[in-house]
């Protein structure tokens, strides 16, 4: 059965790479454009300025100009803003800004200036709560150092902090656990390269990142796996896997980008510290994107 839309974090909502120009700065024209044709490609909606969207390279008003771009491209229901900061406080004003630009939902990191323990996860999520905006956490314990384990998630969802959580582990035996200890959490999809078997598990949703490139065949993908339809879902992931799998990457904006630059859209260079793919890397991204195409994916 077909997962409805029913909530704002719910869905296909694309983890948007920002267009730059080849002096490095932000074409927002271009984002804009790119948001709108992500949701006429299948997409539900886009979270801008998060990793993938090179947030930890962008001025204050860069950052605030992206978040009122993809509003107005798309709708405030459909966006969900990263407001991911090293302190908490900073972290509630982005948050604040997102509801004040309207975004139907946030996502959020735990603090990541250090190891954070368990009470200070929690007093981040009350924080950023008071902004009273729907919050979607993001674990992803490899950047951050903090795992927002299960039992955890539990804690925050039954104290009304967050209504689902971005899971980036790629272990697939989290979704089980997560769904016994919380049942109402929604699971959101957070790698690219575990869409099955997550969507198997019963995700409403997926953050995803090769849609910036292959949009439509990324929405076929998962509304197939989620509706439990191999027959369609299953060829498709293995013909997609190749170029999902730089998801889970340390690379992945720059193959991202790179695919979109194969794929006819702009996706342009990054901002340092992230420098072009390494000449076996570019080769190998280039392939990839260059035989999905080839196959008729888009």
């Amino acid at each position: 059965m077909m997962i409805e839309r029913v909530k704002p974090w719910q869905g296909i909502m694309v983890a948007t790479a920002l267009p730059l120009r080849d002096d490095l700065s932000v074409d927002l024209d271009g984002y804009a454009e790119h948001c709108r044709w992500l949701v006429a490609n299948g997409c539900d909606g886009v979270v801008p300025n998060g990793s993938l969207g090179e947030y930890q390279t962008l001025t204050p008003d860069e950052r605030s100009a992206v978040v009122r771009t993809a509003v107005r491209a798309v709708g405030g229901r459909q966006v969900m803003a990263g407001v991911g900061a090293y302190g908490a406080a900073e972290s509630r004003g982005w948050a604040e800004q997102a509801g004040e630009a309207g975004c139907g939902s946030v996502l959020l990191l735990p603090p990541n200036a250090y190891r954070a323990d368990e009470r200070a996860v929690v007093e981040h999520y009350r924080e950023v709560a008071r902004a009273g905006v729907p919050i979607v956490a993001y674990n992803n314990p490899y950047d951050t150092k903090v795992d927002l384990t299960p039992a955890l998630l539990a804690r925050l969802f039954d104290e009304g902090l967050i209504v689902a959580v971005k899971e980036f582990t790629g272990d697939p035996r989290r979704a089980y656990e997560i769904a016994e200890l919380a049942p109402g959490l929604d699971l959101l999809i957070g790698s690219d390269d575990v869409l099955l078997e997550l969507a198997l598990a019963g995700a409403a949703g997926w953050i995803a990142g090769y849609p910036n490139a292959l949009p439509a065949s990324c929405a076929a993908l998962y509304r197939a796996a989620v509706a439990g339809d191999l027959d369609t879902a299953l060829p498709l992931y293995r013909k997609l896997h190749p170029l999902l799998r730089w998801d889970s990457r340390t690379e992945f904006v720059q193959a991202i980008k790179l695919s979109m630059d194969v794929a006819g859209r702009r996706g342009g260079p990054c901002r340092q510290p992230r420098l072009p793919l390494a000449g076996g890397q570019e080769a190998a991204v280039r392939a990839a994107t260059e035989k999905a195409l080839a196959e008729g994916l888009r």
